[in-house]
C-alpha cells in the first residue's frame, strides 16, 4: 500500500487558510494526488527543498513570508527551480498576476475557483513534459544547446536555469524553427489551454525566457500581431 502512495505525484500545497487547504486537500486526493501542504512562507520553503515534489500551489498572502518572495527563492535555487508552481490567490489585480508570472509563476489562478478547473490545469500541467513528441533528443544552434532527456539549456556551455514551462515553450519553438507560433497556438501547445485566456501569460513568458537566455535571445523572433518564432542562424 505504502508503495503504491509514494507512486502519486506529491503536489506542495501552500496555504494559510484552513478552509481553503481542506478543500484543496479533499480535491487533489479524490483526483489520485499525494498531498504535502504548508501554512507559511518559511514551512514551504523547507518542504519545497526536502520533497521535490512534482507541483507547487501556492498562496500570495502568506505569513513569515509572502508567497511572490517563495517564488523568487525557490526559482533562484537549482534544485527546485524547474517544479511548476501555480499561484492560486484572492489577488485578482492584473498587475499582481503579471508580477506572479514575471517572478516564475508558470499559471495563474484567482479565488474563489473552481476545483474542477484547478485539478485540470494540474493535470495539463503535469502533463507537459510527457506529451510533446520531439524530433530529437539534443539540439544546438550555435552556442545554444538544447538536452531534451536531462532538461538543460546551456550557452557557451553556461547552464541556463529555465522553469518547466520556459523549458517548453523553448524546446516547441526551437522543433519548430522558422515557422511562426501565434499566441493562441502557443496556449494550446505550451499551456494545453483548449479555451482561450489572456494571451499576455504568453508574452510574460516569453520576456523571462528572453531575459534567461541573454545572448541567446536573438534566436527567438516577435512577429508583429501574430505571435513568434525561432531562426536559426
Amino acid at each position: 500500500m505504502k508503495s503504491l502512495i509514494s507512486m502519486k505525484p506529491q503536489i506542495l500545497v501552500i496555504d494559510d487558510e484552513p478552509d481553503a487547504l481542506d478543500l484543496i486537500d479533499f480535491n487533489l486526493k479524490a483526483a489520485g494526488y499525494a498531498v504535502v501542504t504548508a501554512a507559511d512562507g518559511d514551512e514551504a520553503i523547507r518542504k519545497a527543498r526536502s520533497i521535490l515534489p512534482a507541483l507547487i500551489l501556492l498562496d500570495l498572502m502568506l505569513p513569515e513570508v509572502d508567497g511572490l518572495e517563495v517564488c523568487k527563492i525557490l526559482r533562484r535555487d537549482p534544485n527546485t527551480a524547474g517544479i511548476p508552481i501555480i499561484m492560486l490567490t484572492a489577488k485578482a489585480a492584473e498587475i499582481d498576476r503579471i508580477l506572479g508570472l514575471e517572478l516564475g509563476a508558470d499559471d495563474y489562478i484567482t479565488k474563489p475557483f473552481s476545483p474542477r478547473e484547478l485539478i485540470l490545469r494540474i493535470k495539463k500541467m503535469l502533463q507537459r513534459g510527457q506529451s510533446v513528441q520531439q524530433k530529437a533528443d539534443q539540439m544546438r544552434f550555435g552556442e545554444l544547446s538544447i538536452d531534451i532527456p536531462r532538461h538543460l539549456v546551456s550557452m557557451s556551455d553556461q547552464k541556463i536555469e529555465l522553469t518547466a514551462t520556459e523549458f517548453k515553450l523553448l524546446t516547441l519553438l526551437a522543433e519548430r524553427r522558422g515557422r511562426v507560433q501565434s499566441r493562441e497556438q502557443l496556449l494550446r501547445d505550451v499551456w494545453n489551454y483548449d479555451t482561450l485566456i489572456d494571451t499576455r501569460t504568453v508574452d510574460t513568458h516569453m520576456r523571462r525566457l528572453r531575459e534567461k537566455l541573454g545572448r541567446g535571445a536573438k534566436y527567438i523572433d516577435t512577429v508583429r500581431g501574430v505571435g513568434y518564432r525561432f531562426l536559426e542562424e
